[in-house]
């Protein structure tokens, strides 16, 4: 992936960073804490993003379905506060293959709304493919791919198309993987880039039987855990790593305090780890942890606060039949309890 983030796509639009950079410094940091760390954000290179669609299709992995059964059911309900507006952009974070956005896509073009789509996604690889389907596919779509993270995303938007509404898609419960500050702080964040009126759908993923979950995160085809043993791959690849991934295992286990799934990759015996990117070695004991991903669930009561504290209004929360997971359409508003950030 080129520096900073690219538009796929006229142009290069800026460098911000050096990812490969970002990616020693974020290992250093987070192999020096105890216990370990490395950020979920680096699951997604071009083959992580592969194993993902795979997790997806899983029957185990119940999220899928249950936003696809929402969005399918609910598409015009859900596109309905764009209609009669003028030009938008639908903005697709974390969009994947957009399969699920499709659905959406289908709706507006049916309602002829004239709109621009616009997903962005850490994968280059991913992006690249979702935006030729998405021309052959449906030549008359307007489409203009984003490859960077979340927040530079976010920023891109307020610079970008100050003078356009926006519908924001943030689906397949992606807030999950911030913690309540965090998804806080991101949120604020997207609100200090839009205008007051545009919307947002969000994915929630809400508490229920934690065999579900458990299930969900650690599925009997061992899909999840290559997903998370391909970072230590990645890392062999990208920064000089010597991870040997048979010594280490996928563990996914619920806290009932968070009220997150937790994903860890274990080592299996006392190693030492040589990482040339950062002209460092890093030692791990039998059975150390080393913590890959939050993935919070919600109550319902805890949407509703987060889009209050953050500067939004909830326009209507729909649910799939089992209540399993919320798809929940706000509107950005001016009143907050919260002061707004620099941008």
């Amino acid at each position: 992936m080129t520096k900073g983030y690219t538009v796929l796509g006229p142009e290069i639009v800026s460098d911000l960073h050096d990812p490969v950079r970002d990616f020693a410094y974020d290992a250093l940091v987070g192999l020096s804490e105890r216990p370990k760390r490395l950020s979920s954000k680096y699951f997604y290179d071009d083959a992580g993003s592969r194993y993902f669609q795979r997790i997806m299709s899983l029957e185990d992995y119940y999220p899928t379905a249950c936003e696809r059964e929402i969005l399918t059911e609910r598409a015009h309900e859900i596109i309905s506060p764009m209609l009669g507006r003028g030009p938008f952009n639908l903005v697709d974070l974390g969009a994947g293959d957009g399969a699920k956005t499709k659905i959406l896509l289908d709706a507006l073009r049916a309602a002829k709304a004239e709109f621009t789509y616009v997903p962005i996604d850490i994968s280059e690889g991913a992006m690249r493919t979702l935006v030729e389907a998405v021309r052959v596919e449906q030549p008359d779509t307007r489409v203009s791919g984003l490859v960077c993270e979340y927040v530079e995303g976010a920023h891109y938007l307020g610079r970008a198309f100050a003078d356009r509404s926006n519908l924001v898609l943030f689906l397949g419960s992606n807030i999950g993987n911030f913690n309540r500050v965090q998804a806080r702080a991101f949120l604020r964040r997207l609100w200090s880039s839009l205008r007051k009126g545009d919307c947002v759908l969000i994915g929630f993923d809400l508490k229920k039987d934690i065999e579900v979950l458990l299930r969900a995160y650690n599925d009997s085809e061992g899909v999840t855990a290559a997903f998370n043993l391909n970072l230590l791959t990645r890392m062999n690849r990208e920064l000089g790593a010597d991870f040997d991934v048979t010594k280490f295992r996928h563990y996914g286990t619920y806290s009932v305090f968070s009220g997150a799934m937790e994903s860890y990759l274990v080592s299996l015996e006392p190693q030492v780890v040589r990482i040339d990117a950062l002209e460092q070695s890093f030692s791990f004991d039998a059975w150390e942890p080393l913590h890959t991903e939050y993935s919070y669930k919600y109550l319902r009561a805890d949407i509703d606060r987060m889009a209050a504290d953050t500067g939004f209004s909830v326009i209507r929360q729909f649910e799939d039949s089992r209540g399993w997971f919320a798809s929940s359409l706000w509107r950005v508003e001016i009143e907050t309890k919260v002061p707004s950030p620099l941008k």
